[in-house]
């Protein structure tokens, strides 16, 4: 539908929008475009941004907050799950909002398959955004462990890990929500629609996406660690590589 029609007194009026047309399921074009390719450094560079800053900040928090190091002032040491949550949902506004222009600021290959579903990106692209994703989070976790590798060990790498009292059910099932609240609020902010019904209320695409990582971390980091980002936690397991963490990725990352 080019565009939708709202009767009114006079009549009909056409909205002042129009929907993209849908993506091309392969575009083999596309691979001759430097904007592709400039594009997929733009996922692979801000990904990797993001698992080094998020990361190091998780461990970091544990670092400060571990008893043998701190003593009575473990337990009020460090940034919180508060803070964590803030390092996660505040990375994300500001590299979907650097790279939004570049590449659309996915950074997260659910993101990505769900804006290929909508027809929103082609196949190749979204291939190439989700291989950059991945490749991106292994050297930001890299990175981290570069830097500070008897920490990393000790704390456990910034890895998603099913905490203690919890089911794999209930870890997947509190995945798949938080993923769902990101995705949904992705295509809420990038909504062509929203300059025509909501143009008395400016809207920062980046700001509303960045809160809803950060309120899903909130919800989710006492069960899973929070992961709701395939590339973020493969990225994690990868570098980290322990046996619960692989066993725990494939539970929630199932669907």
């Amino acid at each position: 539908m080019g565009k939708d029609m709202e009767a009114g007194a006079a009549g009909f009026t056409a909205k002042d929008y129009t929907d993209p047309p849908p993506a091309p399921l392969i575009d083999a074009e596309e691979l001759t475009k430097w904007s592709l390719y400039r594009a997929v450094i733009a996922e692979f560079v801000a990904t990797l941004l993001f698992l080094y800053i998020t990361v190091a900040t998780v461990i970091g928090y544990k670092h400060q907050s571990d008893p043998n190091v701190n003593g009575t002032d473990a337990a009020c040491s460090g940034v919180g799950i508060l803070g964590i949550a803030w390092a996660f949902g505040g990375m994300i506004f500001i590299l979907v909002y650097c790279t939004a222009g570049i590449s659309g600021g996915h950074i997260n290959p659910a993101v990505t398959f769900g804006l290929f579903l909508a027809r929103k990106v082609s196949l190749i692209r979204a291939l190439l955004y989700m291989i950059a994703q991945c490749l991106g989070a292994i050297c930001g976790a890299g990175l981290v462990k570069g830097f500070q590798k008897a920490y990393y060990v000790r704390y456990g790498g910034g890895a998603n890990e099913l905490s203690s009292g919890y089911s794999k059910g209930t870890g997947l099932a509190a995945e798949i929500i938080g993923t769902f609240v990101l995705v949904y609020t992705v295509f809420s902010a990038t909504d062509p629609k929203r300059s025509a019904r909501d143009s008395h209320v400016p809207v920062l695409a980046p700001l509303p996406i960045g809160f809803a990582v950060f309120m899903v971390h909130l919800a989710t980091i006492p069960i899973t660690g929070t992961g709701i980002n395939p590339a973020r936690s493969f990225g994690a397991a990868v570098i980290y590589d322990k046996e619960k963490a692989w066993d725990d990725q494939k539970s929630n990352d199932a669907f």
